[in-house]
């Protein structure tokens, strides 16, 4: 259930830096097998694809670090993260690809979503595990992320994709095009999105992964009403939080249709056994009790991307600064008050929040980005460089960053290091503002290729 975004805009970095992220990942997969069929796990048929599992797996790998820190990093609670593999692995032990690698975490956005990579990389927003009820309803949400990735719905897109001669390069650009000077950029810094891999599900596709979560949830002892519930969860959210959930259902299309399904489904003899499994309320809860105890912090975030929703950055930053005084350590909230200050070039207390957040998570990235902004407009551009290379050791392939770095190397005078870093940022497909800096100061010096 694909949903971005917390209150933000797109990520301006927009996809994955590398050309060769699809173009080479799919067209090599091309080259080995092209016309290849292969049979699908789930039905049981043989279809045209031109990703292998283990393609699968690699581009999962190398993407999804991406929007975990998007997300502001996978959630520090090491027991709620142990609660979700063991959890998600008694579901992924009764799929049709039980081989695949499969990782369950929660992560610290506020925004009610959760999605899964191709590879078995699957993760639950704080704000979607808040609304869940109970470990019924968490199970029919994990096994329905486990059924896009056993029907392989990613991997169908790709070779989709392919085969209509996307130019899928233009990942970078997509995100690239948005607003970029600070004010624009400082809400969306921190992540490159998710680009194809997590794209647009057709709604045949959510069918099935909702038939399939149902089915992997009650092979695991769950009873069918945790689907039935997830549907109404969603479905009151999408009434009362319409803003919170936009991306969500462009990716994963919820409707009416959906919940009556689920009802319909419920009722149906193969999961008449499963009506009396437990739905484990009790248990969720109490799993759940340091997160719970996050509630107020997370509404008043909840409430701030509301107003940033409606382009109201001063209220939103009131609402940021309202969450930070109920849990004065929250990574998220002191990370989206930075970038607020960022946009209102108040660029010392930007960079004083980024460093709170740092010292508040130092293992998740994210803080260094933001950071790294807020020196750059201060002119501390040797500060900035370091930052921007460390965010860049633990994060590799953001194209932003890349044009930051140029930028640092740019500020200090290093020209060669900056012609080199606007030159990979312009050939990742970068358009907009960015894109236009970086070409007139490539032109500047005479160091524009054609």
């Amino acid at each position: 259930m694909r949903q971005r975004r917390d209150g933000a805009a797109a990520p301006p970095g927009g996809g994955w830096t590398r050309r060769d992220f699809l173009r080479g990942g799919l067209c090599a997969a091309a080259a080995v097998g092209f016309g290849g069929c292969a049979t699908n796990p789930v039905t049981g048929r043989r279809q045209l694809m031109l990703m292998s599992s283990d393609d699968e797996i690699r581009l999962d790998r190398e993407n999804a670090p991406h929007q975990f820190s998007s997300d502001y990093g996978p959630a520090p609670e090491r027991e709620l993260n142990a609660y979700l593999q063991e959890v998600g692995l008694s579901l992924a032990a009764r799929t049709h690809r039980p081989h695949m690698p499969y990782t369950f975490r929660g992560v610290n956005a506020s925004h009610v979503n959760a999605y899964a990579f191709p590879g078995g990389s699957i993760a639950v927003t704080r704000g979607l595990l808040l609304a869940l009820d109970n470990e019924a309803q968490l199970a029919a949400l994990l096994g329905h992320e486990l059924g896009h990735v056993n029907a392989r719905h990613t991997a169908q897109r790709m070779t989709s994709a392919l085969l209509a001669q996307v130019v899928v390069i233009g990942l970078a650009a997509a995100a690239a095009q948005k607003k970029e000077e600070y004010g624009g950029l400082a809400l969306g810094l921190g992540g490159i999105g998710a680009g194809l891999l997590l794209a647009r599900y057709s709604r045949e596709d959510e069918r099935q992964a909702d038939e399939l979560g149902m089915v992997y949830a009650a092979a695991a002892g769950y009873p069918p009403s945790g689907m039935v519930g997830l549907m109404d969860v969603l479905r009151r959210e999408s009434k009362s939080k319409p803003n919170a959930l936009e991306q969500m259902f462009a990716s994963h299309p919820m409707s009416e249709e959906r919940f009556q399904t689920a009802q319909r489904r419920a009722q149906e003899p193969r999961f008449a056994e499963a009506i009396s499994h437990p739905d484990r309320r009790e248990r969720y809860l109490d799993r759940l009790a340091r997160l719970r105890a996050q509630k107020p912090a997370v509404e008043a975030i909840q409430q701030g991307d509301r107003e940033l929703a409606r382009n109201q950055l001063g209220a939103a930053a009131e609402r940021y600064a309202a969450a930070l005084a109920a849990a004065p350590n929250d990574y998220e909230a002191l990370l989206k008050l930075a970038k607020c200050r960022l946009a209102e070039k108040r660029f010392r207390d930007a960079q004083a929040l980024a460093e709170a957040a740092r010292a508040a998570y130092p293992e998740e990235p994210q803080s260094r980005q933001v950071r790294g902004v807020a020196l750059l407009e201060l002119r501390r551009y040797d500060a900035a460089l370091a930052d921007f290379q460390d965010y860049e050791r633990r994060l590799p392939g953001n194209p932003v960053t890349t044009f930051f770095l140029g930028r640092a190397f740019d500020g200090i005078g290093r020209r060669s290091e900056a012609i080199l870093h606007y030159r990979k940022f312009l050939e990742a497909g970068a358009e907009g503002e960015f894109a236009d800096f970086a070409r007139r100061r490539l032109t500047e010096w005479g160091a524009l290729q054609g």
